[in-house]
């Protein structure tokens, strides 16, 4: 079962706001990427300025080296999930138990060279872990390392229950073999953005992963604020 999930990469707040708007209409779920142009290379708006629609799921996915200094901010936007990553300098057993004291979900992501017998003992704290194929703060053009799928398998063999999802180069030529290597949920970008009518891109990418998508339930949004 395979949710498709258009991403946020803004790089200033009208940017955000203008994906935004445009995602609303049609996205049952939205991953938004915050950047510190450390940890990437790239500067997004920062987690004090940012806001998230109500009635949407909302991730939230921090590229940030120092994630703590994040927590109790993104705390308080009450998204669905928030993902930090592996790679980054964090009390990851403590970041996941206070999101999950305040009933937000903790997710890890995972770059392309870090191997998952690293994080085996980390994720068991963890609901969702992200297999990472993209080019670290930047909106679309990764390429799909399809042999990134091997850690799905290494991942469901710890975890069977653990929600694992797939961020770079998703389009309707890759989705369903992503599909099938075990992906639920597909983080997506340029294939949507760039798109004439990112409306139609996103059903496209339903319907070619719609025999994974059918059975499907989104999870109720978090009561979100624009603060």
């Amino acid at each position: 079962m395979t949710v498709i999930c258009p991403t946020v990469t803004a790089f200033d707040m009208q940017q955000y706001d203008a994906q935004l708007g445009m995602l609303r209409p049609f996205a049952r779920r939205i991953h938004v990427d915050l950047m510190d142009g450390e940890f990437a290379p790239t500067v997004s708006p920062m987690p004090d300025d940012i806001w998230l629609p109500e009635g949407m799921v909302c991730d939230i996915h921090l590229m940030f080296q120092r994630p703590m200094e994040q927590l109790e901010r993104l705390i308080s936007l009450k998204p669905h999930l928030v993902v930090i990553h592996a790679e980054a300098e964090a009390d990851f057993a403590g970041f996941a138990r206070r999101l999950h004291e305040a009933g937000i979900k903790a997710g890890l992501s995972l770059l392309q060279q870090t191997p998952v017998a690293q994080v085996v003992h980390t994720l068991a704290d963890y609901d969702h872990v992200l297999i990472f194929s993209g080019n670290l703060g930047h909106h679309g053009g990764s390429a799909v390392d399809f042999a990134l799928l091997d850690k799905v398998k290494q991942v469901r063999e710890r975890y069977p229950d653990i929600e694992i999802a797939w961020d770079g180069g998703v389009s309707d030529q890759n989705a369903a073999q992503l599909a099938e290597g075990g992906i639920e949920v597909l983080n997506v970008g340029g294939f949507i953005h760039k798109a004439a009518d990112p409306q139609a891109a996103y059903a496209t990418l339903e319907a070619v992963t719609k025999e994974h998508t059918d059975v499907y339930a989104a999870p109720e949004p978090a009561g979100n604020n624009r603060q």
